[in-house]
């Protein structure tokens, strides 16, 4: 075993006390024993159950990999059985609740496969005697949700994949996209970012910043933020003060700062942990540096934490071939704002799984964070066969209020970004 797999490199922290001590308020949480295999310890993996039991539930898988599902998602749980639904969510392997071995210690990453990890949601699956359940996943969630198919296709009734991951090959597609958007289109927020991008702006962190404001606010959010942040430059260098390139606004450096630490390196046990399941995201879904020299490269995202995890070792399945034999109904929903899994993915996935319905809404990424109302109208309408009535009530999923986990930071970047225009006015 690697160093790299051992778990005790830099960046693995011990488990913490606190997902358990909050989680004892939580109703419906249990655990199944996994056993020890040749590339981990046994250990206990949490799962909850909430709603009317069913005979077919639901299954919700978060993205990341980092997210926990006992403790963020509480809300959604509530809503989700006030509509009725039965909703299964199990606590990711070295996440929060399903992080330590049966002593006490973090497993470590030789433990975190892919395989392992769909093969624990049958575990689940088989404890609660459920033979066949809609599966849903969003982000990274989506790939586990299709590798279960792939896997266990028979326990399949239905699946909804939320902001749809499905091969490494997937760059591509975000490459061109926010290239399109950022870099070479004929639009004002395309020549501030050239601008910015002459100036001397990190590509990485600017990239982050970018995504985050785009995804969330759209044009009317990033194209004032990015005015702003030319603003401050501009000023700077009148006033003759060095540094003239970084002018700042409060706004622009929180979500700097959010990027410059980064998804990956943040860490609130039982709500996102990312220091172990990372060897997943850059052993097999290949998060590792891959650049092509040009601007803007999603492909640099995690380079600062690249050493710390295996190299890309492949991927486990070919979903693209899986989907041809996906034969249950398939929902895809996609956000017109997405910059992370585009609509072109979805829209590959849909020419290949015989029967499915991809539905666009107004939403950046990952409906089960940011639009949550809209996926459990998803899932309601595919939970009772009617699935195909998505398509002609897209305007109205984008209409319901958000409720979701980065629901109102739109509404709070906006008001920022207002309020500093004002005092520089």
């Amino acid at each position: 075993m690697t160093k790299a797999d051992s778990g005790t490199g830099r960046g693995t922290r011990a488990p913490s006390l606190l997902p358990g001590l909050l989680a004892a308020s939580v109703r419906g949480v249990r655990r199944v024993r996994r056993p020890a295999t040749s590339t981990g310890p046994a250990f206990d993996l949490a799962y909850v159950r909430t709603g009317p039991r069913s005979a077919v539930p639901i299954v919700v898988i978060p993205g990341g990999p980092g997210l926990g599902s006992v403790l963020p998602y509480r809300r959604f749980r509530r809503r989700a059985a006030a509509l009725g639904l039965d909703v299964i969510m199990m606590e990711h392997r070295g996440v929060g609740l399903s992080r330590a071995d049966l002593n006490g210690r973090s497993l470590p990453l030789s433990a975190m496969r892919m395989v392992d990890v769909i093969d624990d949601l049958a575990a689940v699956l088989e404890a609660e005697g459920v033979r066949r359940a809609y599966i849903s996943g969003s982000s990274y969630g989506s790939y586990v949700a299709a590798g279960f198919g792939a896997r266990h296709p028979e326990r399949v009734a239905g699946m909804l994949l939320d902001s749809a991951l499905q091969s490494v090959a997937d760059r591509d597609a975000e490459r061109a996209m926010i290239r399109e958007l950022f870099v070479d289109g004929d639009t004002r927020i395309a020549a501030s970012v050239r601008e910015l991008l002459d100036d001397g702006s990190d590509p990485r962190i600017l990239l982050g910043v970018l995504r985050a404001a785009y995804e969330l606010g759209g044009a009317g959010l990033l194209e004032p933020l990015l005015r702003q942040r030319l603003h401050g430059a501009h000023r700077a260098v009148r006033d003759g003060r060095p540094g003239g390139s970084h002018g700042r606004g409060s706004v622009w450096s929180a979500l700097e700062a959010y990027v410059d630490k980064g998804e990956s390196e943040a860490h609130v046990p039982g709500f996102y942990e990312f220091d172990l399941v990372g060897a997943i995201a850059f052993r097999e879904l290949g998060f590792g540096p891959d650049p092509d020299g040009s601007a803007l490269d999603p492909s640099l995202t995690y380079a600062p934490i690249a050493d710390r995890f295996p190299r890309f070792a492949g991927e486990p399945f070919d979903l693209t071939a899986a989907a041809a034999g996906f034969d249950w109904p398939t929902v895809l929903l996609t956000g017109s704002r997405d910059l992370r899994t585009p609509a072109a993915v979805a829209e590959r996935v849909a020419a290949a799984a015989p029967d499915t319905v991809l539905v666009e809404i107004e939403n950046g990424h990952s409906a089960l964070e940011s639009h949550p109302l809209a996926l459990l109208h998803a899932l309601q309408r595919l939970s009772s066969g009617e699935q195909q009535r998505l398509p002609a009530e897209s305007a109205m999923m984008s209409a319901l209020p958000r409720r979701g986990l980065v629901a109102g930071l739109p509404r709070l970047l906006t008001a920022g970004t207002r309020w500093e225009a004002a005092l520089r006015s």
